[in-house]
């Protein structure tokens, strides 16, 4: 598994991975590494069968086996414990590792996430789904900002929107992992199980998110037994980019707190 570890904190730093969503791109967190490299060692990884971690995955592949892959590129990295942040899909490993692995994760902060999959996600994937197959790549690559970003965004940044529409048409991982990965996310379900999850948990939402409710967060908020919510009003799914300054506030704030 490739990863990479930004180590200007120093070898006796803590550690955060962060993993992102449906497009397993470790640049995505680009926005929030200047404010934690000063303070942690920094993991970001190409989820597998995206970015330059290519691979053909298998039918089934799941949720819990992307779990699997990051205990595999923690162990490379000679890691014990790690605070873990994800975005979306991110969210469903860092909470699939919380379940299964309690003993690897620190803090955990789930960006967008969800207990089960919400009847409004489930609409935006099938329409998704429908665009990839019926439509192909790029008429599925040009309608994807549309679900990551607000409006006035999109309007205030189309130079940048459409520079970063042709990276991903570039670095597209193919139709069959997409779909994979789509099931992954749509097949996830923990809401049996939240109640025994003791990991510290940071819930972020942005109210006026197209893809995930930010409903979504108060239902975990309401199971997870040590859990806070954080709800910024406008920014969208990829407020992570959209409101750096409030995000990275948040992060710093949460990981920061005592265990």
């Amino acid at each position: 598994m490739l990863y990479t570890l930004h180590d200007e904190a120093g070898p006796d730093a803590p550690t955060v991975l962060l993993s992102s969503g449906l497009g397993g791109h470790a640049a995505f967190w680009q926005p929030q590494l200047p404010a934690l490299q000063p303070h942690w060692r920094v993991l970001t990884y190409d989820q597998r069968g995206t970015g330059n971690n290519p691979a053909d995955l298998p039918i089934g592949y799941t949720i819990a086996d992307m779990a699997a892959d990051v205990l595999r590129i923690l162990d490379t990295a000679g890691i014990a414990r790690t605070d873990f942040v994800g975005h979306a899909l991110g969210g469903l490993i860092g909470l699939e590792l919380a379940r299964s692995h309690p003993d690897r994760i620190d803090r955990l902060v789930v960006v967008n996430g969800w207990a089960r999959p919400d009847p409004a996600t489930k609409r935006c994937f099938a329409s998704r789904i429908e665009l990839l197959l019926k439509s192909g790549v790029q008429a599925y690559i040009h309608a994807q900002p549309i679900f990551l970003y607000p409006a006035w965004w999109l309007s205030a940044h189309a130079e940048r929107i459409a520079k970063d529409e042709a990276h991903m048409l570039a670095q597209f991982p193919g139709i069959p992992n997409t779909l994979r990965r789509i099931e992954a996310l749509l097949a996830f379900n923990i809401e049996a199980d939240l109640a025994d999850i003791q990991t510290p948990t940071l819930l972020a939402a942005a109210i006026d998110d197209t893809l995930v409710p930010y409903t979504c967060s108060e239902a975990l908020l309401a199971r997870l037994p040590r859990a806070q919510l954080a709800l910024v009003e406008r920014g969208g799914h990829a407020f992570t980019v959209t409101d750096t300054a409030w995000c990275n506030r948040t992060l710093l704030d949460f990981l920061r707190q005592p265990g």
